[in-house]
Order: C-alpha cells, then structure tokens, then sequence
C-alpha cells in the first residue's frame, strides 16, 4: 500500500498517528536542549531566593490575580526596554514555580518595579490606585492592610521548594515564621513587588 498524501486525508488512523508523531519528533528537537542550557537553568548572579515575607506576597499576587492584567516579562524590543528597563533572562526565573510571566498587559509590566517607587507611594496605590493614577481602572485592595500576613504554613512552603531546589538552609525554615510576625498581606505584597526585578542590578 503506497502511503499517499490523499490515502492520509481519508484515513483518520493514519492522520492522528502521524500528527503525533510529528509533534513528539518536533517537541523532542526544540525543547529537549533547552534544558541542558546553562543560561535557562542556572540563576544569574545576585539572585536570591524569595524571603518568607516575599515568598507569602507573591502568594497574595497569585491569589488575587495580578498575573491577568499585569505581566512580568519584558520582551528584547526597544519599546518595551526603553518604557521599562533591560529586557527579561531566564536566570531571573528559576526559583519562580510557576513563573508569573503573564500574557495580558491591562497594567504595566511589573518585572522591573522593584524599588521604582517607595513603599508608601505602593501603600496608597494598594488602597486606592486612583488617588496616584486618576485614569487607573486597578481594584482597590484596602483588605490587605487589616488582614496578618499567614504564618502558618510558611515552613512547609520553604520546604517544598527547598524540594525542588530552592537553596533555602534550616536556619531560612526555623526563622521563616518570625519573620512574618506583625506584618500585614499589604507588607508582603509590597515586599514582593520591591523585590522584583532587582537581581540583575546586585549581580552587575
């Protein structure tokens, strides 16, 4: 039986059975050696893990859905580095699970916003964006500033991703639940935002 392009068409058998070997044959060529690439898998220098108070406000941002209007990703054009600054590298991401890269930009991408703005300036912005960008359509989050930051699971967070390589040490898991006492979800989203994007200026 000669397998022809119309003998194909007409046999679904046939058709799904070459897709799929086509897509493993092409996933296998693409993303296989990316994963023995030094520069997507090994942080860049002055990269340090989330501290508990960042790690629980990257937590918040997950939970209140930032990621669907914000990104954190700034592509190699000239628009985007000029607006924002140096583009993003993938050593900036690995202790990132899961990555926040984000594919909507209703607000600016935040990946460079750590230390752009003073924490009150976040503060107030966090409580009504309005009152700073009279334009803005961001909710406001006035909840957070009541609301105590969790401790309660922050040891077994450091572990899990100490799991998957995190190099957190005991001594970052036994004072993880100090290090949120008295601090509010307001003080670790704000943590977490002034700490993003900061690892390439300590690594220079």
């Amino acid at each position: 039986m000669k397998l022809t392009h119309d003998l194909i068409e007409r046999n679904q058998g046939w058709m799904i059975s070459l897709v799929i070997a086509v897509v493993a044959v092409g996933g296998l060529v693409e993303i296989v050696p990316l994963s023995f690439q030094k520069s997507l898998t090994e942080p860049i220098a002055g990269l340090k893990p989330y501290a508990p108070l960042e790690l629980t406000g990257r937590d918040i941002y997950v939970r209140e859905g930032c990621y669907n209007c914000h990104s954190q990703m700034i592509r190699p054009f000239r628009a985007e580095v000029e607006r924002y600054g140096p583009y993003s590298v993938a050593g900036e991401f690995v202790y990132d699970r899961p990555f926040q890269w984000g594919s909507k930009r209703t607000g600016p991408d935040l990946h460079r916003v750590g230390g752009r703005y003073s924490d009150e300036w976040h503060r107030l912005h966090l409580l009504n964006p309005r009152d700073l960008v009279p334009e803005s359509n961001m909710p406001a989050y006035p909840w957070l500033a009541k609301t105590p930051a969790n401790a309660g699971d922050i040891e077994a967070k450091l572990n899990a991703l100490r799991r998957l390589g995190v190099p957190y040490t005991g001594q970052d898991v036994a004072g993880a639940r100090k290090a949120l006492e008295g601090k509010t979800e307001m003080d670790a989203l704000i943590a977490y935002l002034q700490g993003l994007g900061t690892a390439l200026k300590r690594g220079q």
